[in-house]
């Protein structure tokens, strides 16, 4: 196998798999969720040491185990938000009726906690790898906050594919925020932001030397850009990717009974 697609495969399956086992935790009953929040805790704080470690090491091995640091930090603070830890100080739907800049300030209240938690996870481990030689963790960190960040406004103006069946019932207000269209004005110039930056990053590994450290780190962070777009382009699909996960959905999910 060429040394090429070695970094798209592991990106592949990683994106694959570590969002099928966070809906698993996050649909066991929530007496386990002490458990796993403590368990993907111990995991993030390695992965913080982990960034900081390979920080200096500028190799293949290095680009890796960065980027698998950056996905253990961000892991943990995904599974808070699901399980209901860290999530905002609202706690119910929107108001019926409300205006959409009112709707706009009660989303960001239902969220506002979380997207401070992920603020700092980006800024500390941006700290920890300031101006050393490895910056992917980092860099892996913030094209996940981007897509993510894009993907929520994109729920809140419309999209025709909500994919409501991922949230939990204990987080099942949010669908208050999000609204049913067959498309909003961002989606498009997100596709086209996200698509230039991919662009540019394939043209750099392609420049790099083959199973180099910038071959390997412009491909993992391309691949990861290109599965955030495709994640948008499945919000306009006629149909739920949902199948994709559907080993690790269980009944505490919206529309599958309470365990």
């Amino acid at each position: 196998m060429s040394a090429a697609y070695v970094p798209v495969l592991a990106t592949l399956f990683i994106w694959w798999f570590a969002t099928g086992l966070v809906l698993l935790l996050d649909g066991l009953p929530r007496r386990s969720f002490r458990w796993s929040l403590l368990v993907s805790g111990a995991l993030a704080l390695g992965g913080l040491w982990l960034a900081l470690h390979t920080a200096d090491k500028a190799s293949t091995r290095g680009a890796y185990l960065a980027f698998g640091a950056a996905l253990l930090v961000w892991g943990w603070l995904e599974l808070s938000f699901l399980t209901g830890l860290i999530t905002g100080p609202r706690k119910q739907a929107a108001e019926p009726g409300c205006g959409e800049g009112r709707r706009f300030v009660q989303a960001t209240a239902a969220i506002l906690y979380h997207e401070l938690a992920l603020l700092a996870g980006l800024g500390l481990i941006v700290a920890l790898t300031w101006q050393q030689a490895n910056g992917v963790a980092a860099s892996t960190f913030m094209v996940l906050w981007a897509m993510r960040l894009s993907a929520k406004l994109n729920l809140f103006l419309g999209v025709r594919n909500l994919s409501e069946e991922f949230l939990p019932q204990h987080l099942a207000y949010l669908q208050g925020y999000f609204r049913r269209r067959r498309m909003n004005w961002l989606l498009p110039v997100s596709l086209l932001a996200a698509g230039s930056v991919a662009v540019l990053l394939v043209q750099a590994a392609m420049a790099a030397l083959p199973g180099s450290f910038d071959a390997t780190q412009y491909t993992l962070l391309a691949t990861l850009l290109v599965l955030g777009m495709v994640e948008h382009v499945f919000m306009v699909l006629p149909f739920s990717a949902s199948a994709l996960w559907r080993w690790g959905m269980g009944k505490g999910h919206v529309g599958l009974p309470s365990p």
